[in-house]
């Protein structure tokens, strides 16, 4: 009797998350549930949110986002980054928040491009990698080509993946920092940059 009690208990004191249905974030059509800067940033091309082109420089930093928050999460999309001269770079936001009047968004970035691959950068709020990726990543991106970005956020705790290679490994330690938000993708300025996200999906843990 004394056992199962404690193993109720633990049951009790241990967070667990079920996995709700997987739910498409876009339609690969419009731009539903989403907004951002469509008129000169963003379009939709082969099911694929686009974002930028390899002939002019992006000037600032731009973001597409959910309009709704989410909290517990296994968020899956699809990126292709191509680049001619400049930085290159792009990200998928989450837990973030947009700056009111600004063009920039503030929270966690799962980030891209050379240098950058799979690390959790803090995007206009600390403003720096919080976990950077281990070469391994390397091996497992294809440059040029569609890979598979994974986000699971649990908790306090925050991993990473690309195309099944685990990056990040991640607990907040700051209890100041939200534990929800809006998804985001990022174009990054400064570079003649053309980013691409599709097939992006959710799985709220409850």
């Amino acid at each position: 009797m004394k056992t199962w009690i404690f193993a109720f208990g633990l049951a009790v004191i241990i967070p667990t998350f079920a996995f709700a249905e997987k739910v498409s974030l876009f339609d690969g059509k419009t731009f539903a549930g989403w907004e951002g800067d469509t008129n000169k940033t963003w379009r939709i091309e082969d099911g694929a949110i686009v974002g930028g082109n390899l002939k002019s420089t992006v000037p600032h930093n731009e973001f597409l986002c959910t309009r709704r928050q989410f909290t517990n999460f296994v968020l899956r999309a699809k990126f292709k980054l191509l680049g001619t001269e400049g930085f290159v770079n792009g990200g998928v936001q989450f837990r973030s928040q947009r700056i009111p009047n600004h063009f920039e968004v503030s929270g966690y970035q799962a980030d891209m491009g050379d240098g950058w691959w799979g690390c959790l950068y803090d995007e206009s709020r600390r403003n720096k990698v919080l976990v950077k990726a281990d070469e391994a990543v390397n091996k497992a991106l294809k440059q040029n080509e569609w890979n598979d970005y994974e986000i699971r956020c649990e908790g306090k705790r925050i991993k990473l993946s690309i195309n099944g290679t685990q990056t990040v490994d991640y607990t907040e330690e700051d209890p100041k920092v939200a534990g929800f938000g809006i998804i985001g993708v990022q174009i990054h300025g400064g570079g003649k940059t053309e980013v691409s996200y599709k097939d992006i999906s959710i799985e709220d843990l409850q």
